[in-house]
């Protein structure tokens, strides 16, 4: 029997749980799976590569922040007419939504997926906050499972009155085939920014947001500036450009402008991280970071922040500080600086391992459909 899976998600913006499901999608087996999206929002640039998958993407066309009935009917409607074995939700919203809407369309199994690792009042949206709270409070009836992609995911979950039993954790995988060291990359992103080709790049990979803290990034590159003054720092993510008025006033009054560069959103990420010397995450929060896997994928030696699993991620093989320390981040660079590149090298070899060993893709797409099997397996139809 072909399983039907329908995977709910609140856009298909670039982020983490939209590549991560692009990565599932690429890696399930097709002989097994029939599946097929539908964004609470758009079909974004991640809804486009799936669809050159050849795995089918709709659009409720829905407003972030404004529920909508009308695209509530329609879901169920669409749901009610496909029919599928489990709806997979990515995401708070989408959560809530398509567990609603899956209930209204016969009781189809529900599975959430959560990506966060923890709310912060200060910068979650009331919205946010309100469906995280009603979630909690129907997570022991609606969902058959609840997919957490972090242990730090999983106990501030429980913390905020998820149901414990529910829970499972699978985290983040990484395609080593497409993530992969590689010398000439290096060189070929050094020659686009005009760079010297033995110049020491730093990198971060990330969407302009609060909680990814860029601003601890630039005040810990301006630290390190003044001992190493020939490092450049490559940043990118969608909002990263010199367009975005705050972040470059950051650089402009650290004296960065000339060592800093700016890509915005970019369709060669395993090229550009392959560049890095030196990866990094200045996150104030994160569940399972899709950069820090990424960059170790291709041997590349990470300093990440303390927060969700990035310190479970990296292990021995690179370096962990405290958040909101620019100082803490700015030492830990230059120690990584003052090792030298055989022990980066080194380092880096031992952190493409790690990723073999423990979240290949392969593994990380079996889980997920283990998962399916054994749910559809228990449901009588």
């Amino acid at each position: 029997m072909n399983k039907r899976i329908i995977h709910i998600i609140t856009g298909l913006n670039t982020g983490g749980a939209e590549m991560m499901l692009y990565k599932l999608l690429h890696g399930m087996d097709k002989d097994k799976f029939q599946c097929q999206v539908i964004s609470l929002t758009d079909i974004g640039p991640v809804g486009q590569r799936i669809q050159a998958l050849g795995v089918p993407v709709r659009a409720l066309g829905m407003r972030r922040g404004f529920p909508n009935p009308w695209a509530m009917l329609k879901l169920v409607s669409w749901l009610r007419h496909d029919s599928p074995h489990i709806v997979q939700t990515w995401m708070y919203h989408a959560d809530l939504v398509g567990g609603m809407a899956a209930r209204l369309a016969g009781g189809i199994p529900v599975v959430w997926n959560i990506r966060q690792s923890n709310l912060d009042a200060g910068n979650s949206k009331r919205t946010t906050i309100w469906t995280v709270r009603t979630c909690a409070k129907l997570s022991k009836s609606l969902p058959a499972r609840i997919i957490c992609c972090s242990e730090a995911s999983k106990r501030v979950h429980i913390g905020l009155g998820y149901s414990a039993n529910k829970m499972i954790v699978i985290p983040n995988g990484f395609n080593l085939l497409e993530f992969r060291p590689d010398p000439a990359q290096r060189l070929s992103v050094r020659q686009e920014l005009g760079i010297p080709d033995d110049a020491l790049l730093i990198g971060l990979v990330a969407r302009f947001a609060p909680q990814k803290d860029h601003h601890n990034f630039i005040q810990a590159a301006a630290v390190l500036h003044v001992k190493f003054p020939d490092a450049h720092f490559l940043l990118c993510g969608d909002g990263v450009t010199w367009e975005n008025p705050q972040l470059v006033g950051w650089i402009e009054k650290a004296g960065l402008r000339e060592c800093c560069h700016l890509l915005g959103r970019r369709d060669d990420m395993a090229r550009v991280t392959a560049a890095f010397d030196i990866a990094s995450s200045s996150s104030y929060s994160e569940g399972f970071p899709n950069i820090v896997g990424e960059a170790m994928a291709c041997g590349v030696p990470c300093v990440v922040t303390d927060v969700g699993d990035s310190a479970l991620i990296v292990g021995d093989t690179g370096k962990v500080v405290p958040p909101r320390n620019p100082l803490a981040l700015a030492e830990a660079w230059a120690d990584l600086i003052e090792a030298g590149p055989d022990m980066r090298s080194r380092l880096g070899s031992a952190a493409r391992r790690r990723i073999q060993e423990n979240f290949s893709l392969p593994v990380v797409v079996g889980k997920y459909e283990a998962l399916y099997e054994e749910i559809i397996a228990s449901v009588r139809y």
